[in-house]
């Protein structure tokens, strides 16, 4: 059952807890991303979700997930840069009094112990159906691919392409999305782009950076680099459309 945060207080420490242990400490740290994210607080408190069972259990947090409302002509070309330009359209496009046509759901997350049992697919489905119940007929995602971590250096174009021999996509996160009817729309090679100290990077991922260069850093979907005292990662994702 899909419940708004608003409705269920009491689970936000958990979530909050249990969610954070899914994501790596760096991508907390969007400089663009953080220039909206009050105002997205605000704008759209509605669009944040608990799954929960039909019926209380001892695990009643399975996952949770949120998005934002934008308008999207439905091109590739009109597709939002990646995440943070996803949320920055749709906080600017509130304010300017714009119609949004279309929800993007920006990260979902199932609590470790329920992973593997269907729940990523019980999320998915429900807040694609809530979205298209509230108006919102168009639903797209940029995908953070899981798998991703273990090919930093392949190009997202060319990794988006890769499949099993059953012909569903290689990445696990992509493959539950197609089998739930999404179509892969496009590469989003800089989705977000994070920047910060040598030392903050170090604090960040948990490795030595002793000199300039490139480095393949933990949970990293691409490289980091590290230039005049400053360290830039560039996140690629995925655009996926659910019909």
């Amino acid at each position: 059952m899909l419940i708004p945060v608003a409705e269920a207080p009491e689970l936000d420490d958990e979530a909050s807890r249990v969610f954070a242990e899914g994501w790596p400490e760096f991508i907390f740290h969007d400089a663009l991303a953080k220039q909206y994210s009050e105002r997205r607080d605000q704008y759209f408190p509605h669009w944040n979700f608990y799954l929960v069972p039909d019926e209380a259990s001892p695990e009643w947090l399975l996952a949770g997930c949120w998005g934002v409302p934008i308008a999207w002509d439905g091109t590739v070309a009109d597709l939002p840069g990646g995440y943070s330009d996803a949320l920055a359209r749709a906080v600017t496009s509130y304010e300017a009094g714009v119609e949004p046509n279309t929800f993007v759901l920006m990260a979902a997350a199932v609590r470790p112990n329920q992973q593997g049992r269907g729940v990523a697919a019980q999320l998915i489905t429900a807040v694609r159906d809530r979205a298209v119940a509230q108006g919102l007929a168009q639903v797209i995602a940029p995908l953070r691919p899981t798998l991703k971590t273990r090919y930093p250096l392949t190009d997202i174009a060319t990794y988006l392409t890769w499949t099993r021999p059953d012909g569903l996509p290689l990445d696990p996160w992509l493959r539950t999305h197609v089998r739930l009817g999404a179509t892969v729309l496009a590469p989003a090679p800089a989705s977000q782009t994070i920047t910060g100290s040598v030392a903050d990077w170090e604090k960040w991922t948990g490795i030595a950076l002793p000199s300039p260069g490139t480095y393949v850093i933990p949970a990293g979907l691409s490289t980091l680099t590290i230039a005049d005292g400053t360290g830039t990662y560039v996140e690629p994702n995925i655009w996926v459309r659910h019909a």
